[in-house]
């Protein structure tokens, strides 16, 4: 990670506590090591805070269309911030340019970026579509989120097949028969 931590053994202590505390022995062999996983496991679940969106934003003019450009089913993982457990699932972006377009991969770069961080499902969408209208500008555009939340399959009312699914819709999408084209190339 990027990010400087300025104790990192007080970090591993720390989670030599949190095995202790749900009951384990933090001195087993299973256990010795596993500080240190997490903690680089944390570079990628959380790799998110590393990246700016402006850093993917690179816009054509070239290719531009004035049709819908839609780029379905991009799987992603994030950690819910308020149980810190993961939820997972799909997004799909739909946009409208105005005269530049933006690299499909970008696209799958802004989701990256923004669920590996703590997240709540409501706030992702949001970012995805507020940062793809800031640095593309388009007519409109639309994210919409169909997820998996283990804070909710594992524990508390523990409902396994529950999906949560949310939307952001900026722009022309705010009209109902843009946004309905939309649900309907998504498949929804």
């Amino acid at each position: 990670m990027e990010t400087v931590h300025t104790n990192a053994q007080a970090i591993e202590n720390s989670l030599r506590d949190i095995l202790t505390y749900i009951g384990d022995d933090p001195t087993r062999e299973g256990l010795i090591d596993t500080p240190r996983r997490i903690m680089q496991s944390w570079e990628k679940l959380f790799g998110g805070y590393n990246q700016s969106p402006d850093d993917v934003m690179r816009v054509f003019k070239d290719g531009a269309c004035n049709e819908m450009v839609i780029l379905k089913d991009i799987e992603f993982y994030s950690t819910c911030e308020h149980h810190f457990l993961p939820f997972f699932g799909r997004i799909h972006i739909a946009y409208i340019p105005d005269g530049r377009v933006i690299g499909v991969s970008k696209l799958a770069r802004l989701v990256e970026i923004f669920s590996r961080r703590l997240q709540i499902q409501e706030r992702l969408v949001s970012q995805i579509a507020d940062s793809i209208q800031q640095g593309l500008n388009p007519l409109g555009v639309m994210v919409v989120c169909e997820a998996q939340h283990f804070c909710m399959t594992c524990r508390g009312v523990e409902k396994q097949n529950s999906v949560m699914v949310t939307s952001a819709i900026r722009g022309v999408f705010e009209q109902s028969e843009v946004r309905n084209e939309a649900l309907r190339l998504f498949g929804r």
